[in-house]
């Protein structure tokens, strides 16, 4: 995982410290995070997507840098989640190109599966396997690509769970845990194969309203570390408080950018100004 110090250089951590935000001045970590943003991560050129006669992306276009979290918002079907997914090319464009770190992964030349492994994932759903213990689950994906030995992996998985609290759970199935603590595990999944970005699909939507906040108070806090995040959400509090940009996409256009601050005080959309009276 990548973090980045005051002076705007990057280092590499083997770990999330779900503490960091404690070890940082209360109100100045995202400000400085901010302030220290690197080069472009991924960038999308005129992004096209279709299913039969709809027309789900419309020539989308657009920049995510190294250490920037986005916020994706809009109403349902008008093509967010189909933008996201197309990042990492779990939805294959019609037309348009996404660069990863410069390499074009359209580009069927390029070894996606390669590519993906920087890429984390985090869907609705958890999607964590069923025969499978909360330990097993986690070193999965590092042990059977290589990036890691067994004992580094479990090593890693420790770390992971202690973080969330969740070191009892190490033994348990999944059917064991609340649809919360399923989500974080999901998400610290995701971060053992230290990702350069993290893409989130509406994580919190399939869970009960007071498991919501145990997730996104995670989320939060890897972005306080510098997390490249590209969070597709329907909590408008969330993107407020920790966005640095957050994008109104509708009818497959990003209609609106802009900072949340602005965003969400001052809309220039009229769509957006009508979807904003009706979710704030």
């Amino acid at each position: 995982m990548k973090d980045k110090n005051e002076n705007g250089t990057v280092s590499t951590e083997s770990e999330v410290s779900v503490e960091k935000k404690d070890e940082q001045p209360k109100g100045n970590s995202r400000e400085k995070i901010r302030a220290s943003k690197g080069d472009v991560l991924i960038e999308v050129r005129e992004l096209c997507k279709s299913f039969g006669d709809h027309k789900v992306l419309r020539g989308i276009s657009t920049e995510i840098t190294k250490g920037e979290v986005v916020a994706i918002i809009g109403p349902s079907g008008c093509g967010k989640s189909t933008f996201l997914r197309s990042l990492n090319l779990l939805e294959v464009p019609d037309s348009g190109v996404v660069l990863f770190e410069g390499t074009d992964i359209t580009d069927k030349s390029v070894d996606i599966n390669k590519m993906r492994e920087k890429m984390g994932m985090v869907f609705q759903q958890f999607n964590l396997f069923p025969n499978l213990t909360i330990k097993k689950n986690i070193m999965l994906a590092p042990v059977k690509l290589g990036k890691m030995t067994k004992e580094q992996a479990s090593a890693r998985a420790d770390e992971l769970l202690k973080r969330i609290g969740l070191s009892d759970k190490a033994d348990a199935y999944p059917d064991s845990l609340s649809g919360g603590q399923k989500q974080r595990v999901a998400i610290i999944r995701a971060l053992a194969m230290n990702p350069d970005v993290m893409l989130f699909d509406e994580p919190t939507s399939a869970l009960d309203p007071e498991m919501v906040g145990e997730v996104l108070s995670l989320m939060k806090e890897l972005a306080d570390t510098g997390m490249t995040m590209v969070i597709v959400t329907h909590e408008m509090g969330f993107a407020r408080e920790v966005a640095d940009r957050v994008f109104f996409i509708n009818e497959g256009v990003i209609a609106e950018e802009n900072t949340p601050e602005e965003f969400f005080a001052n809309p220039v959309n009229p769509r957006l100004k009508d979807f904003l009276s009706k979710v704030l």
